[in-house]
């Protein structure tokens, strides 16, 4: 069974930064695209970052600048380095990965619990 787990969420000033890591655990034959997405109560949840298997980015608008995502394919994990970080980005942050769970199957989406991150101004 396959399954992501978040940490590295919590309380910050505005302008400080967070760290997100999210490791993908269980058995299943390799990991495609990592990202990030947030989701306010309410609203459709989007995309923050994501990342490719070589390392590929790509950044929703109102943080690019401001955020860096990585992933480490040996350890089947990805991170979220935030910083400058705003009032507005309080929310919670779920990580996604897609994972193929043989080596003929396709991709399927797989999602974490999510993490708060709260920024107090």
């Amino acid at each position: 069974q396959v399954q992501l787990a978040e940490s590295g969420g919590g309380l910050v000033q505005a302008g400080g930064s967070l760290r997100l890591s999210c490791l993908a655990s269980g058995s299943f034959f390799r990991i495609d695209d990592m990202g990030w997405y947030r989701q306010t109560q309410g609203k459709e949840r989007e995309l923050v970052a994501s990342i490719t298997t070589s390392g590929s980015t790509n950044y929703a608008a109102p943080v690019k600048g401001r955020f860096t995502i990585s992933r480490d394919n040996a350890m089947n994990t990805v991170y979220l380095q935030m910083n400058s970080l705003k009032p507005e980005d309080t929310v919670l942050y779920y990580c996604n990965a897609r994972i193929r769970l043989t080596r003929w199957s396709s991709p399927f989406s797989y999602w974490g619990q999510g993490t708060q991150v709260t920024v107090s101004s």
